[in-house]
């Protein structure tokens, strides 16, 4: 059974979904942690690393251990999770995942190597979604083309790293165009929270 950690920045991170008021891009980033959360907990023991109250708030209620988010970042959220780890496999999930599934995070723990990690990469090159074989494989590489970024550091390790394609995992919320090409597929809390918000994103 893999352990996932899920690092989520807060509310107000989605400041690309514009012009969505800040209330609503909230709701809507607590609505996909919540899809992403039930999914987590139903392939194994979750972590959420966040320093947004209504995050842990969330967490607890659907069975996530929440941890405090050291800031610094993605990577440093994640390492902070992946301190006291032992074993694997190791799962880390991005938030803004409203499609995912259990059977999406098994597929991505069986595709990771005996000693190595797998990736999902988005469209854009980022990483939604990685498998470790051990905690100490982690880098904290985040970002614009972190994912050829995340296999180039480990092949100079001499670790494995497999790019495996999982269409939930691949499939994130960064803008408007995201939200409205991924809607049909979401999860019922976010679905929930886009019928909330139908009129602003008709605007």
């Amino acid at each position: 059974m893999p352990r996932i950690v899920v690092p989520f920045r807060g509310a107000d991170a989605k400041r690309r979904l514009q012009p969505l008021r800040p209330q609503a891009r909230g709701e809507l980033a607590l609505a996909m942690l919540g899809d992403v959360l039930a999914a987590c907990v139903e392939t194994g023991p979750t972590e959420v690393v966040t320093s947004d109250e209504a995050a842990v708030e969330l967490a607890r209620e659907l069975g996530a251990a929440p941890l405090a988010d050291p800031g610094g970042g993605q990577g440093a959220a994640v390492s902070a999770a992946l301190v006291h780890a032992t074993g694997g496999p190791i799962l880390v999930v991005n938030a803004d995942l409203p499609c995912v599934l259990a059977r999406d995070l098994y597929a991505l723990a069986g595709a990771v190597p005996p000693h190595g990690l797998a990736l999902v990469a988005a469209l854009d090159g980022t990483t939604n979604a990685m498998a470790l074989s051990s905690p100490g494989l982690f880098a904290p590489l985040f970002g614009p083309g972190s994912a050829l970024r995340f296999r180039a550091h480990a092949t100079a390790r001499g670790v494995e790293a497999a790019l495996v394609s999982i269409p939930n995992l691949a499939g994130d919320v960064d803008s408007l165009v995201d939200l409205r090409r991924l809607a049909a597929r979401a999860g019922p809390r976010t679905q929930h929270a886009l019928a909330q918000l139908r009129s602003e994103l008709a605007a």
